[in-house]
């Protein structure tokens, strides 16, 4: 396992599955785990360690509301964690901020406790995070990124020469 993907609920699944996608698509070995850091602060502590002892690299935290998870992660691993803030989206649960709670409380870490942080709901990103980090040790990580790069940018040479034909 490569990259540890943690959820702070459930209901924040279907967000996070776009994280594994792009692992998957890429080969990268990850596994997955919904704990949170206030109902299950031991629980997620004593995964920490399981997964560094298992040679994790790299560790994506998605939380919404308070969105401690990735905060309370990166205060105990010297891993990169790469934060995932979402929005509530429990039926009738809304805190009418959009994730911007979410957004504020992980990239407003304090100094020394870093955690990269992507755009609300951007689970995607934060994998692509996740591989270029990867990809500084791994050539066949790298090549696959520039692959998909080299491609993103045919594609949308390609589009930028169809729309000038209207």
């Amino acid at each position: 396992m490569k990259v540890a993907i943690f959820l702070g609920s459930k209901s924040d699944s279907e967000t996070m599955k776009k994280a594994c996608d792009v692992l998957r698509e890429f080969n990268v070995d990850f596994k997955a785990f919904i704990i949170s850091a206030h109902r299950a602060g031991d629980l997620l502590v004593k995964t920490i360690k399981q997964v560094e002892e298992d040679g994790c690299e790299v560790i994506i935290a998605g939380a919404g509301l308070s969105a401690a998870l990735p905060g309370v992660i990166a205060s105990r691993t010297v891993l990169p964690v790469v934060g995932v803030p979402l929005e509530c989206i429990n039926p009738g649960k809304s805190n009418g901020l959009a994730g911007m709670d979410a957004l504020l409380s992980i990239v407003q870490m304090p100094p020394q406790i870093p955690v990269a942080t992507v755009g609300i709901g951007n689970a995607k990103n934060a994998a692509y995070m996740a591989l270029q980090i990867l990809g500084i040790k791994y050539p066949e990580v790298k090549e696959k990124l520039l692959q998909f790069r080299a491609k993103m940018t045919s594609d949308a040479e390609k589009a930028c020469l169809e729309a000038a034909d209207l």
